[in-house]
């Protein structure tokens, strides 16, 4: 995510460990100041040439010392506000997409034409209306209240039989109702719910059945506090360090995961552009975070509403998740931290700069190799330069290691988040199907057309196609509706023609599907088929979901069915693309238990294809899982959340058919970059050496290798080669320039030793150049890491084995008491490979040497690919 800047003060106080990191990096600061003073005053002649080095050191340090501390409050408080930012997010686009039902709901009740005949006086028994409300209620239990009002306000009938009856209503809504042609929703005291508080209400106006004059009003109470609980249930933190909150377009609380807390009515601090800012409430300071509704097929929610996380700074940083790279193999964990300049900016130029440290220290060192060793006071300030780099390079992992910990962290919460909220969508979309095929299966018109069994004159299904196409148009998420008799036969179906012209009407739906829906006890149950290729959706791969059509004057006796075709291809799909805009470049799956994939994001896993889920499958409802992991030439993060179910559904219904839902995010492409794996795991154990040989140790690859110390002129980082074509030379990598008091005083050409030692070329700019020196030429090789400048004993130097193309490395040292062995390349056997010592050099050396580099420069300043023309 962009980081707003920040005052890190404003945070620090409150996150104990940047502190305990700060404290460590203040004492380091002191220890160089004092090492540079100390050579200073004591032996400003012999520490002549390192005292420059010093200052850069120094320098270098204050610098990363302010970088470090900010990015890791910078990364903390993203962390923090990232995760209170999905969890606002889910609260508002959960309840809308809920609400968005109800919406359908509604209109379809208006249009039932049991209820419409009540309300126009065509019929009088109000107690078989009463028990088809309550009918209705039974299915969609998301309902207090359902109610059917004249248009004068009078109670007409009710569900509820439990509390108090009522009988006249001037809740506004009525008047709203009856003048609009749509639905009307209100939130806020109603005498529809007396004495219990704020409710929401959906109300439209009920038609006269003959001539479509308004008769009246349903009104629809839905159980906001019981929603509402259930999403705070589902999106609070284990620790209760937040609170979620519902707020209106006044920004007051309308609900409260916890009233003791924050009460419905307050008014609270608002930050609707979600930046790192701190919001005092109570004489508290909160990190907040506040989201607007997004539309869900084209219904904005209630007026201004908007979910919101706030938790208090002085306990957001306490528990918070860490300890990730623990639970990565080690070659895992480095590999990712080669990605930090894409995977987290703050942490690359972290990285960065902790190097350019490493660098001056490595090269200090190499400047003072050979040079007074045996001078008392220079001795001691380079012992305690050596001393202190080596405390400064421990500071340096740790911190970095605790600030990657973070950015993993923050990634592994949110993919658990977003494969949470995927099965949530999931749960309460299917909730409303298996409502959905209930309640239309009590339609008495299609109840009587499957009793009197009359021939059908086309494949229309005459008035009971009409009825279908009516829910159809409202219910858009389904393909098709199709009512079918006791053999199975469909005798009726909206939209009945299939992508080849051919009509549904007419053929036979499944046998295991009839079978199944003659078995079910009552009006209660229903059945779903199994999800795959479905003829009744061209093909595609969805489910259907039946309930029994039974006769009217006898509840046991089966007439038929009601099959809703679920457009599974486009609803499951908006459901999985819908996390993209949190987690660009992220893929999602739904997957049963047996990896068969339902629906993908990825073209890699259509549908009815199978993926390998492993222990995932065994997970219990509602539990999560997820790692990182190598997979397809990827580090990718991996989160599986199984179905937990909502209200009745998958709960108590009987529905075991669980879902799965698979997050896969790629962070980066697989390499081998081991840096802080390679300095612990080859440290120089050996006691330090007065008069040995000094080598100048580096890596490439894994391996740790050397040149001799005298022949090295310093380390340049690898980012600052210019790749030019101009005399191309395999393994000629690019013109490095060498600045002496921040000027440019020459250039050299760089190869790459991974390439002159027979491996692939290095790829990336991460990487260090050293300069060597031979007969008075000058040339770079790219290592990948740095390491020290070690002496040894002359007896720890033995000549290497002959091997065929090992020229280039004629001596190894036995370092650490012989546990291991230093490769050590010959100069000579380099230059001569380069064929440096053969003719002209082709290139630039050092000092008085640069012409043809810096032809080469301005060639490539008037090329427009950047690159000299040869």
């Amino acid at each position: 995510m962009a980081h707003a800047a920040l005052n890190p003060d404003d945070f620090l106080s409150h996150m104990r460990d940047v502190q305990r990191c700060e404290a460590s990096l203040r004492e380091l600061n002191l220890m160089w100041r004092v090492i540079e003073a100390g050579a200073k005053m004591n032996c400003p002649e012999e520490a002549r040439s390192i005292l420059p080095m010093m200052a850069a050191t120094r320098q270098g340090f204050q610098r990363l010392e302010r970088d470090l501390v900010a990015s890791l409050v910078q990364e903390k408080v993203a962390n923090v506000m990232g995760e209170v930012g999905t969890r606002a997010r889910h609260v508002i686009d959960l309840l809308v997409r809920n609400l968005y039902e109800r919406t359908a709901d509604v209109g379809f009740l208006a249009s039932n034409r049991v209820l419409a005949e009540h309300l126009a006086g065509l019929t009088d028994d109000r107690e078989r209306v009463e028990r088809r409300l309550r009918s209705y209620r039974e299915k969609y239990t998301v309902y207090d209240e359902v109610l059917l009002l004249s248009p004068d306000g009078e109670v007409m009938a009710q569900m509820d039989d439990t509390g108090e009856r009522l009988s006249h209503s001037a809740d506004p809504v009525l008047a709203a109702a009856l003048a609009s042609d749509r639905h009307v929703e209100r939130f806020g005291i109603t005498d529809l719910r007396p004495g219990r508080g704020e409710a929401l209400v959906y109300a439209q106006r009920v038609c006269h059945p003959q001539h479509g004059g308004a008769v009246g009003v349903l009104c629809l109470v839905f159980g906001f506090d019981t929603e509402m609980a259930g999403i705070f249930a589902s999106r609070g933190d284990a620790e209760g360090r937040s609170i979620l909150l519902l707020l209106d377009g006044d920004d007051r609380v309308i609900a409260s995961a916890d009233e003791a807390w924050i009460a419905r009515g307050t008014r609270v601090p608002v930050n609707r552009d979600r930046q790192p800012r701190l919001c005092l409430h109570g004489g508290r300071e909160y990190l907040v975070t506040t989201c607007a509704a997004q539309p869900y097929q084209g219904y904005p929610g209630p007026a201004g509403w908007q979910g919101q996380v706030m938790i208090p700074v002085d306990v957001a940083f306490h528990g918070e998740l860490g300890g990730v790279l623990k639970t990565l193999a080690p070659h895992v964990a480095d590999g990712l931290l080669s990605h930090a300049r894409s995977f987290c900016p703050p942490l690359y130029e972290v990285v960065t700069e902790a190097d350019a440290v490493r660098r001056v220290v490595w090269n200090g060192q190499v400047m003072t190799a050979g040079r007074g060793r045996d001078l008392h006071k220079l001795k001691c300030v380079l012992d305690q330069i050596s001393e202190t780099g080596a405390r400064t390079d421990e500071l340096f992992d740790a911190a970095i290691r605790d600030l990657y910990d973070t950015v993993l962290a923050s990634r592994l919460s949110a993919a658990r988040s977003l494969s949470h909220l995927l099965v949530d969508l999931l749960d309460r979309n299917l909730y409303e199907r298996a409502n959905d095929c209930r309640w239309w299966a009590r339609t008495p018109e299609l109840r009587q057309a499957l009793a009197d069994r009359a021939p059908l004159a086309d494949d229309t299904g005459g008035g009971v196609a009409a009825i279908l196409e009516n829910i159809n148009a409202l219910y858009t998420v389904y393909s098709r509706l199709v009512v079918y008799d006791a053999e199975g036969r469909i005798v009726a179906a909206s939209r009945p023609r299939l992508a080849d012209g051919s009509s549904v009407v007419g053929r036979r739906i499944d046998a295991e599907d009839l079978a199944a829906v003659l078995r079910l006890a009552d009006a209660q149950h229903y059945h779903v088929s199994r999800f795959g290729p479905c003829p009744l959706d061209d093909g595609r791969s969805t489910a259907v979901y039946h309930a029994a059509i039974r006769a009217l004057d006898d509840e046991r006796r089966v007439l038929g069915g009601i099959g809703i075709v679920f457009n599974a291809t486009v609803e499951l799909d908006a459901m999985l693309r819908s996390i993209e805009s949190a987690a660009p470049g992220i893929q999602a799956s739904y997957v049963d238990r047996q990896g068969r994939v339902l629906a993908s994001t990825s073209p890699r896993n259509p549908p009815g294809s199978r993926v390998d889920i492993g222990a995932v499958g065994q997970l219990p409802r509602g539990a999560s899982d997820r790692s990182i992991i190598e997979r397809d030439g990827c580090y990718a993060l991996v989160s599986a959340t199984v179905n937990a179910g909502y209200r009745e559904f998958k709960t108590r219904d009987g529905n075991a058919d669980d879902v799965i839902a698979l997050t896969f995010q790629p962070l980066g492409a697989l390499r081998d970059a081991g840096g802080v794996r390679r300095r612990a795991d080859t440290a120089i154990a050996d006691d330090p050496l007065n008069g040995g040989e000094e080598f100048a140790t580096f890596f490439v690859g894994q391996v740790l290798m050397a040149l001799p110390a005298a022949a090295v002129r310093e380390a340049l980082p690898a980012r600052q080669l210019l790749p030019v074509s101009l005399g191309q030379q395999p393994p000629r990598v690019g013109l490095l320039p060498r600045r002496r008091d921040g000027q440019v005083e020459g250039h050299v050409w760089v190869y790459d030793l991974h390439a002159l030692l027979g491996g692939d070329a290095a790829t990336g700019d991460d990487g260090q150049v050293i300069v060597l020196e031979h007969a008075g030429l000058h040339f770079g090789l790219t290592v990948d890491e740095l390491h020290g400048v070690p002496a040894f004993d002359p007896a720890a130097v033995i000549p290497a084995p002959r091997v065929q193309g090992g020229a280039l490395v004629q001596r190894l040292v036995k370092a650490n008491r012989g546990a291991l062995l230093i490769q050590v390349l010959d100069v000579a056997a380099i230059a001569g490979a380069l064929r440096l010592d053969s003719g002209p050099h082709d290139g630039p050396t050092g000092p008085g040497a640069t012409a043809p580099a810096e032809t080469a420069i301005r060639h490539a300043s008037r090329s427009p690919t950047g690159l000299a023309l040869a």
